[in-house]
């Protein structure tokens, strides 16, 4: 309840009533207790109250049972009897809902919240991935080298396309980024398979959520009761922490310096605050420590809700000044020591034992402590816990929708788009390779081809120069063999003509010679000699 410029929580058993005062608000607060004691009523009072004064509220909606808030709440018997128990009726208390904005990383019962992997950042994503050290380095060098080349890396498909790029070129990069392991890259790739199965695809992309529009208000004046619904959510702790980790630190990162405002500019619930903190890393830690301590000057409240104040890191729960301790239960010496230290945590107020005080609070009922004007926790009380001015419990899906749809915010936020990034740019480059390549290659058999053909070109001509070579040779042999035929023929002719005539000719002298010595007898046998003579000295002319 908002009342006199106070966050107002309960009263204690004197009558008087214990608050938040809001200036001290971000110096941050712890809701814890065991399961049935009332964390819950006590989350939605502190809520309420913050968002009547004004401050914006962020929340996760674990169970369901936050919904509510949107509608009035109901004029039971109970409630009436609460109301006048506390006093309530002339203390500004009133039954109302409250602007409520639903809010779902899956888009199912909210609008979408959505984040780039850039924004999300490597620290975070190799925590979300499970990664190993060595993969968790080799994610860093992804993302810087995608920093240094311009790589917009958006969603999951951006991050996949990026790993395999820097991979396929890790030699390239070795010299100044270091060594890019293909297995590990392998590794980091099968395990954003596995976070796309668990709705990663979804819940990375854009339009991303702009954490300052959380801090608009509502037309009346009060501050938006953003419930992020968490019941699906909370199956995979490991998301569910590192999402509002996430959220954390954009607000950290985004919200500009403003010292110690009069109220918070808004306030964060982790609830569930032990899964935060479970097996988180050392740098994770630290950067958790640092996020506490600092993000208070810049008007946020972190409020850490969770069953008991050892689930939260010393160096954690030093800085939460604000704090609603519901019962303890002690089973066991270990739980026995817990209590001890929590009630230690407290400054101690005489009239009590605040260790037996935490074991005997009933339902509803909490030790307190809160910051005073002076910076200096307050006593521990004893102080019953207001009940909620909104409806208790869940709503029905058609109240949801409802809300949803009345939602300005959601034309900006409903409709998922697939903007130019990193998978499209190296896809379009790799293309653009693969072309250059192709035309490379075919450059390479063209000229591959060119050679063959001159080559056999140059043989086929060769050949045709010794084809005619050989012609020639053989038509000049022809040619030469024709020429000799020919004179041999001449000569042949020659030689019987010669012949014809000498032996004739020796023939008539051959009879002359043998008449006149022998006769007739003489005369033939002279005319034979004489031509036979004849021939004899032509064929030695002649050389036959």
């Amino acid at each position: 309840m908002y009342n006199n410029n106070l966050i107002t929580m309960g009263f204690t058993k004197d009558g008087s009533y214990v608050s938040v005062i809001p200036k001290m608000a971000n110096r941050h607060g712890l809701i814890a207790g065991a399961t049935g004691t009332g964390k819950t009523i006590t989350l939605k009072v502190m809520a309420e109250s913050f968002s009547d004064a004004g401050v914006p509220v962020f929340l996760a909606d674990v169970k369901g049972d936050l919904a509510g808030m949107c509608m009035q709440g109901e004029n039971s018997d109970d409630m009436l009897s609460r109301i006048q128990r506390f006093g309530l009726a002339d203390k500004n208390f009133g039954l109302k809902s409250y602007p409520t904005r639903f809010w779902d990383i899956y888009g199912v019962k909210g609008m979408p919240l959505r984040t780039t992997v850039t924004e999300f950042g490597p620290l975070l994503l190799s925590r979300l991935l499970g990664l190993n050290q060595i993969q968790s380095d080799i994610l860093n060098i992804v993302f810087k080298i995608a920093d240094d080349e311009g790589l917009l890396i958006i969603d999951i498909k951006d991050l996949k396309s990026a790993l395999n790029y820097c991979a396929e070129n890790a030699s390239q990069y070795k010299s100044e980024y270091g060594s890019i392991s293909k297995n590990s890259v392998a590794a980091i790739m099968r395990a954003l398979v596995s976070l796309e199965d668990r709705g990663g695809d979804r819940f990375f992309g854009e339009p991303a959520i702009n954490v300052l529009d959380w801090f608009k208000n509502a037309d009346d004046g009060r501050g938006y009761i953003n419930i992020l619904d968490s019941e699906s959510l909370i199956n995979d702790p490991l998301v569910y922490s590192t999402f509002l980790l996430w959220m954390i630190g954009e607000l950290f990162e985004q919200l500009p310096e403003v010292g110690d405002p009069e109220k918070p500019r808004m306030v964060f619930f982790f609830d569930e605050a032990h899964l935060l903190f479970a097996d988180a890393p050392k740098v994770l830690l630290q950067k958790i420590e640092q996020v506490v301590k600092l993000i208070r000057s810049k008007g946020v409240g972190v409020y850490f809700v969770t069953q008991n104040p050892k689930d939260i890191p010393d160096s954690v729960l030093a800085q939460l000044g604000n704090k609603v301790q519901h019962a303890l239960r002690a089973y066991t010496p270990s739980e026995q020591k817990g209590i001890k230290a929590a009630a230690e945590s407290f400054r101690e107020n005489p009239d009590f034992s605040t260790e037996e005080a935490i074991k005997s609070l009933g339902t509803g009922e909490a030790i307190v402590s809160f910051i005073q004007d002076d910076g200096s926790p307050s006593v521990v009380q004893i102080a019953s816990i207001l009940p909620p001015q909104s409806r208790m419990g869940s709503i029905d899906n058609n109240m949801r929708a409802q809300v949803i749809s009345m939602d300005f915010m959601r034309n900006t936020y409903n409709e998922m788009i697939d903007r130019d990034s990193a998978y499209e740019f190296l896809l379009r480059k790799t293309n653009e390779l693969m072309e250059e390549a192709d035309a490379a290659k075919e450059a390479a058999e063209a000229e591959k081809e060119a050679a063959k053909a001159e080559k056999e070109a140059a043989k086929a001509a060769e050949k045709a120069e010794k084809e005619a070579a050989r012609a020639a040779e053989k038509a000049e042999k022809e040619a030469q063999k024709e020429k000799e035929k020919s004179e041999k023929a001449k000569k042949q002719a020659v030689k019987n003509v010669a012949s014809a005539a000498v032996g004739s000719v020796g023939r008539e002298l051959g009879k002359s010679v043998g008449n006149s010595v022998g006769g007739s007898l003489g005369k033939t046998i002279g005319g034979n000699v004489g031509a036979s003579l004849g021939r004899g000295i032509l064929s030695t002319l002649f050389k036959l």
